[in-house]
């Protein structure tokens, strides 16, 4: 029995393995391997986005049309987040990749075809009533909207809606693929969705007005999500076998997906609403708020989708297939959590780091063409650095998420996401509201102040996360010594950065123009092409933060999956 931990009450449901059907690999086998192939899909599809964003700031820039896009756009959003992988990751896959460690696949398919079923006619609901209520929704998200803004909106919201349920099949596919340990083509599939926006955009932009161009690229997001679940059913076809989609919740196990499914939905709205409470605020900043807060998500979210959505993805159907005694599932979440937090705090700690001393150059690097100018990139780096407050609290917390996930367990995280939209909410009210009059500064830093604000409720569920798993499986989390040492090497590979950067502005001058700009306290960049000056400011952080790492940090090499075993080579 385990000392000072409490045992799991869930995993009674996950009772010894009947005859003929092997315990799970040991813990660590194979997880850096599937992450690997995650954050591979994720790599994949996020550069390509990357190139969408960039061609959609050199059409539209931070100008009207591209805020009030930005801001439709995650209103049918809402659907897809909330329906979708998070929900099935949290309800399904532990249902479905349990039985197939059991080796009941006879009712892995009956599960497998009910919940398409029931997920199909929900969204089709929700789309007719999305479309029919999209006046009422814009008001109530973007109430800083009037007149044309609000009607391009309700125009944006109404084409979107049905894209958007079509990623909920997208979801659906994403679960049958991982829970069979086929990582890659789930993430990868949305690099044909942006294609066919990046297509719609380059055929579109310098012919047509911004409106119209806004409009095209609503029906391309239409087209490139039918492309993104076309790509991955016959994979899934496969793997499931006899398909028959219902609506029928008369097994038991489907019951249990739907048991689970409730608290995961409410506590997914819950992290959705936070999301909104950003938007809804950020309407009072003005529409090129929006659409730097729509620039900043990009940048934000490809550290969480790389490392922390990568490695819970890979890590929660292999956590939620093992059985054995309660102490047994106990340790094996631990090695594994504990593994897995490693490898997210080497590659989230640089990310926040270089938020803050480079956000500019990775902002410019990345948007700064076309409409898209120098200042707005100034702007945009000073949210950023609002954002790296919460980076690795963010990160961390989805794979705690995921741990509780595999035991079955939805509604602590619910109750942790209601802390952390509650302070979201209040304290985003007041960074966009008041600390503008309060601290005299310009009305658009109210949108810095959203996004470190939400960074310190991130902490806040991440550490209630964190202790309440400690009591059902015992203390988990990287050491301390091991944080120190990643902090202190990013730090350190920021002032080489930015000792970079002051070398290029000395030999090529500083980019004019940025003296007014209420970030003009700044560095500003180098008088040259941002993606010429991003090569060796950023090359220049990378090496000196892997080199610092690989030397000073104790078994450092280990957050490389296949290092050791390249070098034993």
């Amino acid at each position: 029995m385990l000392r000072g931990a409490a045992v799991p009450p869930v995993p009674p449901a996950a009772p010894e393995p009947a005859p003929g059907v092997a315990v799970p690999a040991e813990p660590r086998r194979g997880s850096g391997r599937h992450a690997f192939l995650v954050a591979a899909g994720i790599l994949l599809s996020r550069v390509v986005g990357l190139v969408r964003q960039r061609v959609f700031a050199h059409a539209l820039g931070s100008g009207v049309v591209a805020g009030v896009f930005s801001a439709a756009l995650r209103i049918p959003n809402l659907l897809q987040n909330m329906l979708g992988e998070g929900i099935l990751s949290s309800s399904f896959i532990p249902v479905y990749a349990h039985l197939l460690a059991r080796g009941e696949r006879e009712e892995a398919e009956h599960v497998a075809g009910a919940v398409a079923g029931l997920l199909t006619a929900v969204t089709a609901l929700l789309v007719v009533a999305g479309i029919l209520a999209a006046p009422a929704l814009v008001q109530v998200i973007t109430p800083g909207l009037s007149g044309a803004e609000q009607a391009l909106a309700i125009r944006f919201v109404r084409i979107l809606f049905p894209a958007t349920a079509t990623l909920v099949l997208s979801a659906w596919c994403l679960g049958i693929l991982n829970s069979h340990h086929r990582f890659f083509l789930s993430y990868a599939a949305p690099v044909a969705n942006n294609v066919a926006v990046i297509a719609v955009l380059v055929a579109g932009a310098g012919r047509v007005d911004d409106a119209r161009l806004g409009g095209w690229v609503a029906w391309g997001y239409v087209v490139g999500a039918v492309l993104q679940v076309g790509v991955q059913v016959p994979s899934v076809l496969a793997l499931v076998g006899r398909l028959r989609p219902s609506i029928s919740v008369a097994r038991q196990s489907v019951r249990t997906v739907l048991g689970n499914f409730a608290p995961a939905l409410v506590g997914r709205g819950v992290v959705q609403l936070s999301a909104f409470v950003d938007t809804i605020y950020a309407s009072y900043v003005g529409t090129r708020g929006l659409a730097t807060l729509g620039y900043q998500q990009t940048l934000y979210l490809l550290p969480i989708s790389l490392f922390g959505m990568a490695i819970s993805a890979s890590e929660l159907p292999a956590m939620s297939a093992a059985v054995g005694t309660p102490a047994a599932v106990a340790a094996a979440l631990r090695t594994r959590l504990d593994a897995a937090l490693q490898r997210l705090a080497f590659f989230v700690v640089p990310s926040a780091a270089a938020f803050v001393a480079i956000g500019d150059v990775l902002a410019g690097a990345l948007f700064q063409t076309g409409k898209q100018t120098a200042a707005d990139t100034r702007y945009l780096w000073l949210v950023l650095m609002g954002s790296a407050v919460g980076l690795v609290a963010a990160a961390k917390g989805r794979v705690y998420a995921s741990s509780f996930y595999a035991l079955r367990d939805t509604r602590t995280p619910l109750r942790f996401a209601v802390v952390r939209l509650a302070l979201t909410a209040s304290l985003a009210w007041w960074s966009a509201v008041k600390m503008p009059d309060l601290l005299g500064v310009p009305r658009e830093a109210g949108l810095v102040g959203i996004t470190a604000t939400t960074g310190l409720a991130a902490w806040v569920e991440y550490a209630l996360l964190r202790r309440a798993l400690a009591r059902r499986i015992g203390k988990t989390g990287v050491p301390g010594r091991r944080m120190a040492l990643l902090w202190g090497a990013a730090a350190v590979a920021g002032g080489a950065a930015l000792a970079t950067k002051v070398a290029l502005v000395r030999w090529r001058g500083a980019m004019p123009g940025l003296a007014s700009d209420w970030g003009g306290a700044f560095l500003p960049p180098p008088r040259m092409h941002p993606v010429l000056a991003a090569l060796p400011i950023v090359g220049a952080f990378a090496v000196v933060y892997l080199g610092l790492v690989l030397v000073l940090t104790p078994g450092g090499a280990a957050a490389l999956p296949g290092f050791r075993r390249r070098v034993r080579r």
